[in-house]
């Protein structure tokens, strides 16, 4: 079977679980091969509960006592299967120390099937202490499995209702007995030089590691894949500048508008804007990237550069990652031309534009009516005809595919000025690395107005306190985030979820006050009504995964709870953050250590002590290992599934040398064999161009 290979050509895959996994996004055999577990489990010996186990992760042996499951009903949204266990001598005693609780949180159809289990089992869960010993949604072995799974680390998967980690497991296990994957490009000098495994064994070891030095190792050898896929792929944007058609020249519509706008540009808004201005105004092709912290103004300077474009009788582009910050994009820009006179006539493309106000959208482009055009991956469809084409502009752009831009680029007949936008912060050492060839511009100021975001630290038992103070501020018409790293209950991670944690809001906050979720497994349709709902005050607390990092402005947010926030890297931390301190209230950020150890600490307060973007950047390369595997990244890094430019600086270091070798002698014929192998990898999720965001 090749990566390519549809899953249902798996021997046990019917109909059913096709489906299954399609919810998933795992449709091919390469995308069950490259689908890595969110965590290892940690199993050990089975214990007898005791108070110095309470708020641990803990393996039970016992027997599930006849008669005891009850379904438990809490509310509208709330139910409890609930168990007890015996020792497996099966005797029940008054001594809590030999009777436990199981419990399963929304889980009513655990019933029958827990109901059916007779004999000894092995339950791994957390253990609390409430009226008595209580484990909480934990996993089930048999015995002897478990004797066998105590030998190796246990993976834990991404599911979904009807699929259990098992079924998981063995089918990627089956997937691997049957692929046939593309050549090694790398000879076994350069795998020993560089203490890396080939590609078949990494992504083996990415799996069913026999210990976390193994995986490191693996994970080395991806991350030098998906760095010097990159770095191929970007090798022409890099190194080719070529001349423009016809030359722009300097305007005044952009002097009026930076004049007429009612808030003055921060100095390095305006260095940006003129580097920009010289850049597209000096005959060549401009590629410049502007770096800016979130909430410095990018936005405004990217719509000076597309007026400029305008007045100068081109059209200009603007691709964003998601329909609700393109249909953002679109209003702002629209209110701007109709307040200030502009020559700009825009239009918006996204999924949502649909029927004859599509085609009107399609016509008016390519009759170049529409100088301005703002869009998602709407942009790079082959029905888009662009007449003048000269403007690029990226949003977000760590958020696409090399590819994706590419695409976007080609749509123009002559020279394309692209410029790209980014608010994750980089260090400039590493960003030159990224991006040799490419101009770099920063802003590092924000706006004058703004207030700081105030920071706090805290503990698992500071979310009372937290939850007073949210409803405190609901109270005084502001709205509240709550991120959690997980959309749904996992096996055997003690990481909070975004379904359980809506429910337990709703449970604990004054009725009130309106509750509701959001995660990337929902529809597109129902991520857009949502954020839509929240940014018109219908929502009072989201509570949400990393999606919407790229989200609508919501000035009226004021207050960010981060679960698990020693999970997440310092730059995702910073950047989810940014959600809030966009209105003139003054905002909160809190962060929830659930992590014991001296290095969570001093990596927390990093991001509790700045709001700099920059230098947090720098905490976090510098103190962040690499091979780390249990943090959460930021989703879709970039474009890479695997690899992490803060936990990998050092690989990619390398990888950029390996490169450079590459192109200096390319005469050899090696350049082509290894971009001929990477691009047989490269037909599955494991493209950058394919990311997958949570």
């Amino acid at each position: 079977m090749r990566l390519n290979t549809s899953v249902s050509e798996l021997k046990g895959v019917g109909e059913k679980t096709v489906k299954l996994l399609d919810k998933l996004n795992i449709r091919t055999v390469g995308d069950l091969v490259y689908d890595l577990p969110r965590g290892f489990m940690e199993l050990s010996e089975p214990v007898k509960p005791c108070d110095e186990h309470v708020g641990r992760l803990i393996s039970v042996r016992g027997c599930i006592v006849k008669g005891s499951v009850h379904i438990i009903k809490k509310g509208r949204t709330m139910t409890f299967a609930k168990i007890r266990l015996s020792d497996p001598s099966g005797e029940i005693t008054k001594d809590k120390t030999d009777a436990v609780s199981i419990v399963y949180f929304n889980a009513p159809y655990m019933k029958k099937t827990l109901e059916a289990m007779d004999g000894e089992r092995i339950f791994y869960g957390m253990l609390s202490d409430s009226r008595g010993y209580m484990l909480a949604q934990p996993a089930v072995f048999m015995p002897d499995d478990y004797e066998q799974m105590l030998k190796v680390m246990q993976p834990v998967y991404s599911l979904t209702k009807g699929i259990s980690n098992n079924q998981i497991k063995k089918l990627i296990k089956t997937a691997f007995d049957n692929v046939i994957l593309p050549d090694e490009y790398l000879t076994d000098e350069e795998l020993s030089e560089y203490d890396m495994p080939d590609m078949y064994h990494a992504l083996m070891d990415l799996h069913f590691p026999k210990d976390m030095e193994s995986h490191k190792r693996a994970r080395r050898r991806v991350a030098f894949h998906e760095f010097l896929t990159f770095f191929i792929d970007t090798h022409d944007d890099t190194t080719i500048t070529r001349s423009f058609d016809e030359f722009m020249i300097p305007v005044a519509d952009t002097e009026r508008l930076i004049e007429a706008l009612p808030y003055e540009l921060t100095g390095a808004q305006m260095r940006t804007w003129k580097e920009i201005e010289e850049d597209m105004t000096d005959g060549v092709c401009m590629n410049r990237m502007v770096q800016g912290d979130v909430g410095s103004g990018k936005t405004i300077v990217a719509f000076l550069a597309l007026l400029l474009n305008a007045a100068n009788g081109h059209q200009g582009c603007m691709m964003a990652p998601t329909e609700v910050l393109a249909t953002q994009h679109f209003d702002n820009l629209c209110k701007l031309s109709e307040k200030y006179g502009l020559c700009i006539k825009p239009v918006l493309l996204i999924g949502a534009v649909t029927g004859k106000k599509r085609k009107e959208v399609l016509e008016a482009i390519e009759s170049g009516e529409a100088n301005v055009i703002i869009g998602t991956q709407a942009l790079i469809t082959d029905k888009v005809i662009y007449k003048d084409l000269t403007l690029v502009i990226t949003d977000e752009q760590h958020r696409f595919g090399v590819k994706q831009r590419e695409a976007l680029s080609d749509k123009g007949a002559g020279g394309v000025h692209v410029l790209v936008m980014s608010a994750t912060p980089i260090p400039r050492s590493l960003a030159m690395t990224l991006y040799a060839g490419i101009k770099i511009s920063v802003i590092d100021e924000l706006p004058a107005g703004r207030k700081k975001i105030l920071n706090s630290v805290v503990g698992k038992d500071y979310r009372p306190a937290a939850y007073k103070f949210i409803a405190k501020e609901v109270a005084a018409g502001h709205q509240a985030y709550v991120i959690c790293p997980m959309i749904d209950a996992g096996e055997g991670l003690d990481l909070e979820n975004v379904t359980d944690y809506c429910a337990t809001l709703k449970s604990v906050l004054p009725p009130e006050i309106r509750v509701d979720y959001l995660h990337g497994r929902m529809s597109l349709n129902e991520k857009n009504r949502l954020m839509d709902e929240f940014a018109a005050g219908n929502i009072d607390v989201l509570v949400s995964t990393t999606v919407i990092e790229v989200g609508i402005d919501v000035p009226n947010a004021t207050v960010m709870m981060i679960e698990n926030a020693d999970r997440f890297g310092l730059a995702a931390l910073h950047q989810i953050r940014g959600r809030i301190g966009r209105g003139d209230a003054q905002s909160y950020c809190i962060f929830i250590n659930s992590g014991k150890s001296e290095g969570s600490k001093e990596r927390l307060d990093v991001v509790g002590k700045s709001n700099d973007g920059f230098y947090i950047a720098s905490e976090d390369l510098r103190l962040r290992g690499p091979g780390e595997i249990t943090g959460i990244r930021q989703s879709g890094e970039f474009g890479f599934k695997f690899a992490s430019i803060y936990d990998d600086h050092l690989i990619l270091e390398k990888v950029r040398e390996f490169a450079d070798d590459l192109y200096d002698r390319r005469d050899d014929g090696r350049l082509g064999q290894i971009v001929h192998s990477i691009e047989d990898y490269s037909m599955v999720s494991l493209a950058m161009n394919l990311m997958r965001t949570v």
